[in-house]
């Protein structure tokens, strides 16, 4: 069992409003693949769902979804979708009347979790025959130019201002304590258009432009924001971009 030690700093207890905006949506074949693989479609829980961009996604294909987030601010900024309750809970402790869910997720955030407490809640959560998800995206990938200097930013210019955890991300959750019988999974990726302030809005929801802030080094993404322009043309032009989906799932009993 990998032992890993998470930092206690809650980045996205702010800056819900950003992340509703600019973090960009799971694709519906995601969600899709989820509920054939699911026991049932009565009911999913998805923990750490921010501003729920993929608990909306699932509320297509389930008749009753929950989001759970620690941060109030990333919860008030989610869009109110019937079939959605959301509910304001650490993912180490959910509320004791939650129970019997076909389908638990986790996307972009089980990185940041106490992982063998949050297995506990799982398995007190689950119905008998219940899926666990652990989603995450990788680095975003855009051709050209534009794409070779947003490389050099992610991987060279800003490596320093990732919080450890960023690493588990990067390596698709390949090293991340898993303790579930794995089923396969399909090749899925998040395809986007975007323009150039689309892709800053999401740069700016980083955890590594929070780290920047505190430490005085916002002239590196604000360097980056100009050269990029120059770059871009019409700053209204759309470029298309992609993150690979990397998902780990198993049955929970």
């Amino acid at each position: 069992m990998t032992n890993i030690k998470y930092d206690e700093a809650n980045w996205f207890s702010q800056g819900g409003q950003k992340y509703s905006q600019y973090r960009p949506e799971y694709p519906p074949e995601l969600a899709r693949f989820l509920a054939e693989i699911s026991p049932r479609t009565h009911k999913a829980l998805d923990v750490g769902c921010g501003t729920g961009q993929l608990t909306r996604t699932l509320s297509a294909y389930f008749a009753s979804v929950t989001g759970v987030d620690p941060s109030e601010d990333q919860l008030k900024n989610a869009f109110p979708v019937p079939g959605i309750t959301y509910i304001h809970s650490a993912a180490e402790s959910l509320p004791g009347n939650l129970c019997d869910y076909d389908l638990i997720t986790v996307a972009q955030a089980a990185h940041w979790f106490h992982l063998e407490e949050f297995y506990r809640e799982v398995r007190r959560v689950a119905s008998s025959d219940a899926i666990i998800a652990l989603i995450s995206y990788g680095v975003l990938n855009i051709e050209g130019e534009v794409g070779a200097r947003f490389e050099k930013l992610y991987y060279e210019e800003i490596a320093h201002l990732w919080p450890p955890e960023r690493k588990l991300v990067d390596s698709g959750y390949k090293e991340l304590y898993f303790p579930f019988q794995e089923l396969d999974v399909p090749d899925l990726k998040i395809e986007v258009e975007w323009n150039l302030q689309a892709l800053l809005g999401y740069i700016s929801t980083w955890s590594a432009v929070r780290q920047a802030q505190q430490k005085g080094q916002e002239h590196l993404f604000a360097r980056f924001a100009d050269e990029l322009a120059m770059m871009w043309g019409d700053p209204e032009s759309c470029r298309k971009m992609s993150w690979p989906l990397n998902i780990r799932i198993g049955k929970v009993k």
